[in-house]
């Protein structure tokens, strides 16, 4: 499994359709109704702001489902949260226990109360904001760098270096399945009706196994290069799939077929990440900008602007703000100590 470090350098394929692809081509007739509308909230809301997290690279962000609380996890092996408040993230709480870096981190479905971290130390560990205390420590077989909580909040899966794949009974913290893939996986998911399990590979390709069952369901050859991140948009509607050739492709999810794809970057895709609405799809890399797309026609209706590559990036579930995370330096002491800030985008330029 690879780890989210590694350069893979600028994509020459940035313009041509992955193998068995449907027309993705099409030139569309002017930007939309809801590409206008977006794109004219954020001409007065286009600021962004950091905010100190940690002493190290935020390696990811995730908001909780009611959208209170931002949690991030870094290299410095802490996960931090923040309260939402108008236009500001505050800090509440940083969580120390993890010996190693924490690598990515996601929140129960539905409990905004709980969060998982996934990290290098061959642990999980379960948090509960309410008492800011680590309510389970789940020893892993590897090194883990992927997690994600099963929609029902029943089942986290964790992926570690060794692409292993464990499953874990999130009420008795203990294992129910786990998975040796003969692949490197790289971004794990369940589907939104909780019966399939989505990985995307080394080799650019999306499996999808039966769930609970875990029986192989089907391989779809996605990219030419390696599949890194995969998310769900939350209207079930599509998934999307970021991958080592700068190629971003939408799937239709009841016909896994690909509808389109997205080619404004040039580096590897690392993150993505659907709008609440499921309207706009951001995605980021090593490019320094973060792009928008609107998802029903690819085009761009927004891009934010960054000064180094981009870790993470993550949609609030009810308001058109954006967290992410960039390899940020110190600037202002030393260019090569790192930053550890998270930043929020689409706050009101005057505040």
């Amino acid at each position: 499994m690879a780890a989210p470090t590694a350069s893979l350098g600028p994509s020459t394929l940035g313009q041509t359709s992955p193998g068995s692809m449907a027309p993705w081509c099409l030139v569309s007739s002017g930007p939309s109704r809801y590409v206008l509308g977006m794109q004219e909230l954020f001409r007065g809301h286009s600021k962004t702001r950091e905010f100190p997290a940690h002493s190290a690279k935020v390696h990811s962000v995730a908001w909780s489902c009611d959208g209170r609380r931002l949690a991030s996890g870094s290299f410095d092996k802490t996960a931090s949260v923040f309260l939402l408040e108008k236009d500001r993230l505050v800090k509440e709480n940083n969580y120390r226990g993890h010996g190693d870096s924490v690598d990515q981190l996601c929140w129960h479905p539905s409990n905004p109360d709980l969060f998982v971290t996934a990290s290098g130390d061959k642990t999980i560990r379960i948090w509960d904001v309410r008492t800011t205390k680590c309510i389970a420590t789940v020893n892993t077989k590897g090194e883990n760098i992927n997690i994600c909580w099963s929609p029902d909040g029943q089942t986290i899966a964790v992926g570690n270096k060794d692409d292993v794949v464990t499953f874990i009974d999130a009420k008795t913290h203990r294992s129910k399945a786990e998975e040796q893939f003969k692949f490197e996986v790289n971004e794990i998911s369940w589907n939104n009706d909780n019966n399939m399990f989505f990985l995307t590979n080394g080799n650019g390709c999306i499996n999808i196994l039966s769930y609970p069952e875990l029986k192989p369901v089907q391989s779809i050859n996605a990219h030419p290069s390696n599949c890194i991140c995969i998310k769900f948009d939350p209207m079930g509607k599509y998934f999307a799939t970021g991958s080592a050739d700068a190629l971003v492709s939408l799937w239709d999810v009841d016909e896994l077929v690909c509808v389109r794809c997205f080619s404004r970057l040039d580096w590897p895709v690392r993150t993505l990440s659907f709008s609440h609405d499921g309207k706009m799809l951001a995605s980021a890399s090593e490019d320094h900008f973060i792009d928008i797309a609107e998802v029903e026609t690819g085009d761009k209706l927004w891009e934010v602007q960054c000064e180094s590559p981009t870790f993470t990036v993550a949609w609030h579930p009810k308001r058109p703000l954006l967290a992410f995370a960039c390899d940020d330096k110190d600037g202002k002491y030393d260019s090569s100590r790192e930053a550890g800030t998270v930043k929020l985008f689409g706050l009101p330029n005057d505040s």
